[in-house]
């Protein structure tokens, strides 16, 4: 099993405006630490490889940006999250680009391995989340979920 990841945020302003622009020139050099992070294995891009945000949009909404991925475990993830300087950097800085949510905005669940979630698999979990709370059938970073099959791992391991 992997862990399907799907967060969301509104940008004050839209990609193109001075406002990001700080934000447009670090999305790059982000998405590519991610790429080569342990424990990555997929994330959405756009048709032309860029990132995400260049192209999916969340309820036809243009200042709401993407980010859909897939990583061996919830550790794997929350490492790169929290470990990486330059994400951390970046996540920093988020009040800068980014409206502060009123509701979950970030929702993680399991996934057999090949799996590649597609952005409807990801708004009905997003949904479930903020209807339900931390479940099973999404969850948050800081409430543990066993990963279903625990024979093969536990929720924290990074392994594959």
């Amino acid at each position: 099993m992997h862990v399907a990841q799907l967060n969301i945020a509104r940008m004050v302003d839209g990609l193109s405006s001075p406002r990001l622009a700080d934000f447009v020139t670090e999305l790059g050099p982000v998405n590519r630490r991610a790429e080569s992070a342990e424990g990555f294995v997929w994330r959405l891009v756009s048709s032309d490889g860029r990132p995400a945000a260049f192209e999916h949009r969340w309820d036809g909404d243009p200042l709401v940006l993407v980010n859909l991925s897939v990583w061996t475990s919830p550790r794997a993830l929350v490492d790169f999250v929290i470990e990486d300087p330059g994400h951390a950097s970046v996540l920093r800085r988020r009040r800068r680009w980014f409206q502060p949510a009123v509701e979950p905005m970030t929702v993680l669940w399991w996934i057999p391995d090949g799996h590649r979630p597609t952005l409807d698999e990801a708004a009905e979990r997003l949904a479930h989340l903020r209807q339900f709370g931390p479940t099973a059938y999404a969850f948050r970073f800081r409430l543990p979920v066993p990963d279903p099959d625990p024979a093969q791992r536990s929720w924290w391991s990074s392994s594959a």
